[in-house]
């Protein structure tokens, strides 16, 4: 028995096992299809009546760019 499968056996916390259960139900219900889950958890969102927050994108950070003998932090003198 590895160390992981122990210790579920040994303790098992109430709200985790009802959040497991709780994600286990709606994926059966989706067909295990994680497009139609999220297909089908947008359509709740967007009949909830709750304000949806979405954030913004992180900007796609640009590529160092290197060239020939100005590696390691050397600077070009003249």
């Amino acid at each position: 028995m590895t160390t992981r499968a122990k210790r579920e056996t040994d303790w098992q916390d109430p709200i985790v096992a009802e959040v497991r259960a709780a994600r286990e139900a709606l994926f059966a219900a989706a067909g295990y299809d994680i497009q139609e889950f999220c297909r089908r958890a947008r359509a709740a969102q967007a009949t909830s009546g709750h304000r949806v927050v979405t954030r913004r994108s992180r900007p796609t950070p640009k590529p160092e760019v290197r060239t020939i003998g100005m590696a390691r932090g050397r600077t070009k003198t003249g």
